[in-house]
């Protein structure tokens, strides 16, 4: 890898002091999951290098009193959150999607700012000797060669990658913010606004400045709180990326659904809101059948690649059994 300057700050606000004003010259540095194996390949080659170990204070998990909101500080380990026991009771979708997330190795350094903010994991964009579309390139190599593993929803983007983050389509489902600080102070994201479909060498999978950083994610706590779930399909259980990821959020109002909302993960650039889906199931009883139809019609709008058409029926059975799963019922596929 090349040469770089090591740097250890204290505070929060003396890291912010030393981030540029562009992407590419420095990297933060948390569990060094994701930038480790970028600057092994050559394709992060930073200047500098500014670690988040250093900070005199490091909080966790906090949690308010009166149904005031759970707030998961950015380095926060992805182990901490899966056996957070206050974390299992109110948002289980949030604890077994982290609990799933690579091996038990990654989930000791990985951390909730590093899955939220990681680069995309689309082999094209890592390989060092391929000029792509985000290394400064013309064009999107994924479009007409090896796409198995890409987008569905790719609503017109010129890049075709997916959202590798496991955690934001159960954070945006459950309503959560970011608070970020930068050279002018803090300011607040919603979860939904954090994401963007990267266009060139200029952008990064998220909205964040150069010389911006996460601090925390905020999560809402009313009463009653909704019930939550996430489900991934994969290849292997374990140590593997999910192929398609489906987080729901809703309440019960007698055995009938509100306030629904379903987020994909996996199948697009940015997290992907099914609003079809929602509508689908608002107002009527969560069973099999109504599961289903939501499933089906989370996946409207899908306009496959060459290879990746599978996921489309991923996607039905991922919505339909997370569905089923915060409704509490039986998990008839694990029979």
């Amino acid at each position: 890898m090349k040469n770089f300057t090591y740097y250890r700050p204290k505070t929060p606000e003396q890291t912010v002091a030393l981030l540029d004003s562009k992407w590419g010259t420095t990297e933060l540095l948390a569990g060094g999951t994701d930038l480790l194996d970028l600057m092994k390949e050559y394709v992060a080659k930073p200047d500098k290098v500014v670690t988040l170990w250093g900070w005199e204070e490091r909080r966790i998990i906090g949690f308010g009193n009166g149904g005031r909101p759970a707030t998961i500080y950015a380095q926060t380990t992805l182990a901490e959150i899966a056996a957070n026991g206050r974390l299992q009771e109110l948002f289980p979708a949030l604890t077994s999607a982290a609990g799933q997330i690579g091996g038990p190795q990654i989930r000791n350094m990985g951390t909730l700012g590093g899955n939220l903010c990681q680069r995309n994991r689309c082999w094209y964009f890592r390989d060092e000797h391929v000029n792509c579309l985000l290394k400064g390139g013309s064009k999107c190599f994924a479009l007409e060669g090896e796409n198995r593993y890409h987008a569905v929803f790719t609503q017109g983007q010129k890049c075709v990658m997916v959202n590798p983050s496991t955690l934001a389509p159960v954070l945006i489902a459950l309503d959560a913010t970011a608070e970020v600080l930068g050279p002018k102070g803090k300011r607040t994201i919603e979860l939904a606004k954090f994401f963007q479909a990267p266009k060139s060498d200029k952008d990064r999978e998220h909205t964040l400045a150069p010389n911006e950083m996460l601090l925390s994610v905020t999560i809402p706590m009313p009463d009653p709180m909704p019930r939550n779930a996430s489900y991934e399909v994969r290849q292997k259980q374990s140590s593997d990326w999910s192929l398609v990821q489906a987080a729901v959020t809703f309440g019960l109002s007698g055995d009938k659904a509100s306030n629904v909302k379903i987020v994909l993960g996996h199948v697009a650039p940015t997290p992907h809101v099914a609003e079809a889906a929602a509508k689908a199931i608002e107002g009527k009883p969560i069973n099999e059948e109504t599961a289903a139809a939501a499933g089906r019609a989370a996946a409207e709008g899908a306009k496959p690649l060459s290879q990746n058409g599978y996921k489309i029926r991923l996607i039905e059975v991922a919505v339909k059994r997370a569905l089923v799963t915060a409704a509490g019922g039986k998990k008839y596929w694990e029979v």
